[in-house]
């Protein structure tokens, strides 16, 4: 168990590929701290199975990433259970269609506050800790941070800030604390109904591997990330069954 009693953070940790992330590194050996805004029945039930494999192993966090004091009450909580902190992983993400014309101070609030300034303030707030422990950081990005996607201009560049964030936060950390980047492609469809069966289809007709990934793939990257690539930092691992080799 590679990482046996380190204390991880991950935000947006319920559900989805969040609550994969966790799995697999509780799975590794690593005690989690669930960060979750809303999904509070989800949370307390990814949370339970990692507690009933090894007691006390995770514990739950409920924070809005839009209020400023949310990263350092997150960082205090885990150091308040756990007594360390080894390895944060920026996975909360608010994607929105923002097609140009119809972008407001809302979208820009909710969409670069959770993707780009939660993930800042919290890498900044986890520093001295991963310093100290030697840690690592992994941001969840998108493979449309480098090649945007039509209708999401906003989401795409706040992406693309958490991409250069990603190589700035490596220099400014080193050589304690090694950060990397995780870009999925297509791994799960948005549940707002954003993509419909047709557009569906497009995408996996132009992604090399033929089909969506699952969860499970972005989760085994950040596992590799945080515990298996000791000499890597500063780069991004694209998870996307080869679409953003000919996008």
């Amino acid at each position: 168990m590679e990482m046996q009693d380190r204390v991880i953070i991950v935000t947006g940790a319920a559900r989805r590929v969040g609550a994969a992330i966790v799995r697999e590194l509780h799975a590794g050996g690593a005690r989690v701290m669930l960060h979750y805004r809303s999904a509070e029945r989800d949370a307390r039930s990814v949370a339970a199975a990692c507690n009933a494999a090894r007691a006390g192993s995770a514990q739950l966090v409920q924070a809005d990433l839009l209020d400023p004091a949310s990263p350092r009450r997150i960082v205090e909580a885990t150091l308040e259970r756990f007594g360390r902190l080894d390895g944060l992983v920026n996975n909360a993400s608010s994607f929105l269609a923002t097609p140009l014309g119809a972008i407001d101070t809302a979208a820009w609030d909710d969409i670069v506050g959770t993707n780009l300034r939660a993930p800042l303030f919290l890498a900044q707030e986890a520093a001295p800790h991963l310093r100290a422990a030697r840690g690592a950081l992994v941001n969840i990005i998108d493979i449309h941070a480098e090649r945007p996607l039509r209708d999401f201009p906003l989401y795409c560049a706040a992406k693309a800030g958490l991409l250069g964030l990603t190589r700035a936060l490596a220099i400014e950390l080193a050589p304690e604390v090694r950060v990397n980047a995780v870009a999925p492609g297509p791994i799960q469809w948005p549940e707002d109904g954003s993509f419909d069966l047709p557009a569906q289809e497009a995408i996996i007709d132009h992604t090399l591997l033929k089909r969506c990934g699952e969860p499970l793939d972005v989760a085994r990257a950040v596992r590799f990330l945080m515990a298996g690539a000791p000499y890597v930092t500063g780069q991004v691992l694209a998870v996307d069954g080869g679409r953003s080799v000919h996008l």
